[in-house]
Parts: structure tokens; C-alpha cells; sequence
């Protein structure tokens, strides 16, 4: 078997003595999705930060499969070597898209940006690449010289994720993608993300609250609580035949009345 793209072990991050992330460890292999769901304070957005070297963890180590040096501790890198990591073979989708644009530029700007980190300068080619990636987002190439400012929250995440997107990142971590979004909007986010997951071979860590999400999207799921994981298995397993007992309850809550 390949290595793991993404080796977590003994993640802990606190917050005074309230333990956040209390030692949790996994594996991330290429073209896997993995859930991380849990109810709101279970710990689930801080062990995303932790991954994706925007929060430095207390203890424990993240290892990423580089291109050409193997796997290497992200927080033993220099946090240039992790900004740059962070613009090439990463991509971070926000909740909330705004946290995640730029809204003083165009929305093919947005995109284009993300090309222009990893060295293109051809501005008919970046042009071109961001004209694609607004068609396969499915919003209307004739916007792309609009600001996302005059876009709808869903249509704001569609910019973000092909800004994301645009580069091929290897991993990319997606922070609640479709909350705070009208259900009809959510249902076809999810079928896009959930296309292009299939058609890019993606690699990617989505935290939701959402079990629904989770099903969709992920091919393993870990359950949080209180700053640990629980349960952790095949998706279909972990929420069709949940074994621990913070998971049946978590399961049976989201069930219609």
C-alpha cells in the first residue's frame, strides 16, 4: 500500500486545561475523503486548524507526503515553507466563503490569483483557466469581471471552491462547506463537490455538524466529542451501525420525527 498522504499522531491541543484535541491520531490516503463530524465544541474545527498549520498543536505531529522529500512534519517547517504548502498543494475552503476571497477583485481574478502563486504569468492562460473553472463550478462565465460582493452566499462558496480548486492541490480541507446555506443550495453544492471530488480524485478532510454531509461526500468518517475521537470507520458503517453510544445518540438526533 501507498503512504498515507496526511499521518496524524497524538494530536492535542488545549485551550487553558480544557483539552480542544486530546491525542488523536489517523490516516489520510490519496483520493480519500474523510469526514469529521460531532456537535458544536467537540473539538472538530480546531483539529482542522491544527492539520492545516493555521494552529499550532500542544503536542503530537501532522506528516504530509510531499512531492519531494517524502513525509515531513508541517510544524517542523519553516511557516514559509507551510504559507507556500498552504498555496500549492493544499486548498482551505471557509464556512463562510468571505473569510475565504478576495472581494475588492473580480471573481476570475479570485481564481486566477491562486495560478499566479504556483508561477503562471500568461494572462490569456490564467484568463482561460479561471473561465473554465467558473464553468465547471456552474456559474456564468459572463460574470467572471464581477466582484463576488454581488453574489449570492452559494454562488460566493462556488468562487471559493474553484479558487481552491484551480491549482490541483493534493488535500484540501473543507470547514463546514455548505452551512448557513438555503437547503436547495446545500443539495447542489453538494452534488458539485461531490463530482468533483470523484472526476479530480480529490483528497480531503470536511468537518460538518451535518451527518447528511458526511454520507455524501466521505468515504471514512471520525466521530468527535469533548476534544476526542469516539468512533471512526467506513461512513456507511459509522452511521448506519454506530457502535458507541455518543454516536447512536448523535445518529438518532439527526433522523426526520
Amino acid at each position: 500500500m501507498h503512504a498515507p498522504l496526511l499521518e496524524v499522531q497524538g494530536l492535542t491541543h488545549r485551550y487553558g486545561t480544557r483539552a480542544a484535541c486530546n491525542n488523536i491520531s489517523f490516516s489520510l490516503y490519496s483520493g480519500e475523503v474523510l469526514a469529521v463530524v460531532g456537535e458544536s465544541g467537540s473539538g472538530k474545527t480546531t483539529l482542522l486548524r491544527c492539520l492545516s498549520g493555521q494552529l499550532r498543536p500542544d503536542a503530537g505531529c501532522v506528516m504530509f507526503e510531499t512531492r519531494n522529500a517524502g513525509a515531513v512534519d508541517v510544524w517542523g517547517m519553516s511557516e514559509a515553507t507551510r504559507r507556500m504548502l498552504a498555496r500549492t498543494d493544499w486548498g482551505f475552503v471557509h464556512q463562510n466563503p468571505r473569510d475565504g476571497l478576495r472581494l475588492d477583485v473580480s471573481a476570475g481574478a479570485n481564481i486566477g490569483e491562486r495560478l499566479m502563486a504556483i508561477g503562471a504569468r500568461h494572462y490569456g492562460n490564467i484568463r482561460g483557466e479561471a473561465r473554465a473553472w467558473m464553468s465547471k463550478v456552474e456559474l456564468d462565465v459572463q460574470r467572471m469581471d464581477e466582484s463576488p460582493a454581488a453574489f449570492s452566499g452559494g454562488m460566493q462558496q462556488r468562487v471559493q471552491i474553484a479558487r481552491n480548486l484551480v491549482s490541483r492541490p493534493r488535500l484540501v480541507f473543507m470547514d463546514e462547506p455548505t452551512a448557513g446555506l438555503d437547503v436547495s443550495v446545500q443539495a447542489r453544492l453538494l452534488d458539485l463537490l461531490r463530482g468533483l471530488a470523484c472526476d479530480l480524485g480529490l483528497s480531503a478532510i470536511i468537518v460538518t455538524h451535518d451527518l447528511a454531509v458526511a454520507r455524501l461526500l466521505a468515504h471514512r468518517t471520525l466521530v468527535m466529542h469533548d476534544g476526542c475521537v469516539v468512533e471512526e470507520g467506513l461512513t456507511d458503517q459509522v452511521l448506519d451501525d454506530p457502535q458507541q453510544a455518543y454516536t447512536q445518540l448523535l445518529v438518532s438526533s439527526a433522523l426526520p420525527a
